[in-house]
């Protein structure tokens, strides 16, 4: 059974303009991202001394689908550092009954991670909160990994 976490919306948007959306991971994510997110290729992303990662962007289907492959992956405040290491972000799109459907899947994030609701939490708050408002409003919401850190009670020390 797969129990890798997984959460979707929908949206009156196209899948091209949801597409587009997607990789401007900048305008929903984090602004600390080093590389181009919009070609097949690598970016960088890092949170202060907190979480750092390097992304492999494997596949991009125009107003289909992105995939993003975790080639290394560093969290300061769990056991097993490397936690996101060689599992994969997928995001789907397609057209449903005249809206479209923004399907979002960390595939091996699972819930025998110890950062497992952190990560769930986060990903809720990217994916339904900021990416959804780009998509719908032309503005989200990145780097709110403070909030959701100290939420949590992770320090950066």
């Amino acid at each position: 059974m797969n129990q890798s976490y997984s959460t979707f919306f929908t949206v009156d948007q196209s899948p091209e303009e949801v597409f587009t959306a997607i990789n401007n991971v900048r305008g929903w994510w984090s602004e600390d991202i080093e590389g181009t997110t919009d070609e097949l290729g690598e970016f960088k992303h890092h949170y202060q001394d907190i979480h750092r990662c390097t992304i492999q962007i494997t596949e991009l289907i125009p107003g289909k689908k992105v995939v993003w492959h975790i080639t290394d992956n560093y969290f300061n405040f769990v056991k097993d550092k490397n936690e996101w290491k060689d599992t994969d972000i997928v995001f789907k799109i397609a057209k449903k009954e005249g809206k479209t459907e923004v399907r979002f899947t960390h595939v091996g994030l699972v819930p025998e991670y110890e950062y497992y609701d952190v990560c769930t939490d986060s990903w809720g708050i990217y994916i339904s909160g900021s990416l959804r408002d780009l998509i719908t409003k032309g503005k989200g919401q990145p780097n709110q990994s403070e909030q959701i850190t100290n939420k949590h009670g992770i320090s950066n020390s």
